[in-house]
């Protein structure tokens, strides 16, 4: 099933979330996440020969949650950490 087959929109409008799709030819969708690998592999991926598999995934962890989400700031949350802003959005539900 493709996600943006009729069948996958007809399944997909009986559960409880929101479906985030925008048209044909629009990038903005996958903004965040683009931007996001591309800063992964910048500042840790690239620069590290890693031991093995469960190395790299300790590597990662520790960059996502050590660095990405709690020091760099992002312009597109007005220059805050993700953690400054999921803290906020949890105080202000």
């Amino acid at each position: 099933m493709i996600y943006t087959s009729l069948e996958f929109k007809e399944y997909i409008s009986k559960l409880p979330i929101i479906h985030s799709f925008s048209g044909k030819g629009n990038p903005y969708d996958n903004a965040c996440i683009e931007s996001f690998h591309a800063s992964l592999k910048k500042e840790e991926v690239n620069l590290v020969k890693y031991y093995d598999f469960n190395a790299a995934k300790l590597a990662i962890f520790e960059y996502i949650e050590s660095w990405y989400n709690r020091k760099k700031i992002h312009s597109t949350i007005g220059y805050i950490t993700p953690q400054q802003c999921e803290d906020m959005a949890k105080k202000s539900a």
